[in-house]
């Protein structure tokens, strides 16, 4: 009985939810040959790096920083609020709208200028505004950064020409302006406004006076390479060269593709071939699976000396620290589920950590283990386990109370 019982428990213990083929860690063929000295391709929605070449080099990013110049301005200002010129913002370098000291324009006609034109100008007037400075513009940047888990990322301009301070340099890896685009293009509350501003094909503005209009045209070029584009950003400085970070969707799979480092003049069409061949690898080789977490049958943890034999457990989602995340309870409703892209040769399983025994008194709500869910090797999402019931500890004071309630109780 106790081998039948070990066996069961063994068996709960590696749920199986897909099965494939084992993953292959050689370089797939179609990307051996990349440009770029750097790129990644990321599942959109997991979050997942499928694809990586010296994904985590440090290396300047040029204006695929206005990504993060954008996204900080949507979510702290008003795009109706108005914006003043200074020397600073004024005297940018090429690419520039060609704003002059004392004008004054409205955010959102900036944050167009700055996406699609790349304007230098548009990008510092910008950040002062919402920053106060330069400078503190950059530390809000380098916040968020942070928050979003790009450690190997320090920002110095808002435009991403090439600067240094205290800190270091201006710089990123393509994993970490991966990530970046995807939490502006996802995870946000302004993603719709993100969305709109980098889809828009043309636009057209005025500064606050209606005394100088201009007209931006879209630089984005795979809007019109191929179908789903979400999003886009080029840059090049002379350290960085050309670089691009994007976003794709197709048959409701959303790639992410970060390139750093892809040639230097004449070879300024590489980033788009790296990016097709990225794009065409990940639509092919990868389909989204979805993980129901409600369905994952979690076994009781047998108690030793309790008054009962065995308590249940429940999934619920907590961050690293162990804090509760609101709304995010799994294992009884549909926010349990979880999808990501599964190559054709991985086995998508979920691996359940969980004690054989616990010794009582087992407290409701205490940790019990862990349930993490893998795509090959790599780790997509962790759920921690709790007791969703507790139980005493077996004494002869506990036998006693309870005769004596019958007793009485009889009597």
């Amino acid at each position: 009985m106790r081998s039948l019982k070990t066996a069961l428990m063994s068996a709960f213990l590696c749920v199986v939810l897909c099965s494939f083929a084992p993953a292959s860690e050689e370089t797939p063929e179609e990307l051996k040959n990349l440009y770029a000295g750097s790129a990644v391709l990321m599942d959109g929605d997991s979050g997942r790096i499928l694809y990586g070449k010296n994904a985590e080099e440090v290396l300047p990013m040029a204006s695929t920083t206005k990504i993060m110049t954008c996204i900080l301005a949507l979510e702290l200002s008003d795009r109706e609020e108005i914006c003043l010129v200074t020397d600073t913002a004024a005297a940018q370098p090429k690419v520039h709208l060609g704003m002059r000291t004392g004008e004054t324009y409205y955010l959102g006609d900036l944050l167009y200028s700055m996406m699609l034109e790349s304007h230098n100008d548009s990008a510092v007037c910008v950040a002062e505004h919402v920053g106060g400075s330069v400078e503190g513009f950059a530390n809000l940047m380098n916040q968020k950064a942070k928050e979003l888990g790009c450690e190997q990322t320090h920002f110095v301009t808002p435009n991403g020409l090439d600067g240094t301070d205290d800190q270091g340099a201006h710089s990123t890896t393509a994993a970490d302006l991966a990530r970046i685009l995807r939490y502006c293009i996802g995870i946000s509350e302004k993603k719709e406004e993100f969305l709109n501003i980098t889809q828009t094909l043309s636009y057209s503005f005025c500064d606050v006076s209606g005394n100088r209009s201009f007209t931006c045209t879209n630089h984005n070029a795979l809007l019109g390479m191929v179908d789903g584009v979400l999003s886009g950003k080029t840059g090049y400085t002379g350290a960085a060269g050309y670089c691009y970070v994007g976003a794709v969707c197709q048959d409701g799979k959303t790639l992410i593709g970060a390139l750093l480092a892809c040639g230097w003049p004449n070879n300024k069409g590489y980033k788009w071939s790296d990016m097709r061949r990225l794009l065409d690898y990940g639509f092919s080789h990868y389909e989204k699976k979805s993980i129901d977490l409600a369905a994952v049958e979690l076994p009781r943890v047998a108690v030793l000396h309790g008054i009962s034999d065995s308590v249940a457990v429940e999934m619920e989602r907590k961050d690293e620290a162990g804090t509760k995340l609101p709304g995010e309870k799994s294992g009884g409703g549909a926010e349990a589920v979880l999808s990501v892209l599964v190559g054709a040769d991985e086995k998508l399983t979920a691996h359940i950590r969980l004690p054989e025994t616990v010794e009582a008194p087992v407290t409701a709500g205490s940790r019990a283990g862990s349930i993490e869910i893998l795509a090959g090797k790599d780790k997509l999402e962790e759920y921690f386990l709790s007791y969703r019931e507790g139980t005493g500890r077996f004494t002869w004071s506990w036998c006693l109370e309870q005769v004596m309630q019958r007793f009485f109780f009889f009597g």
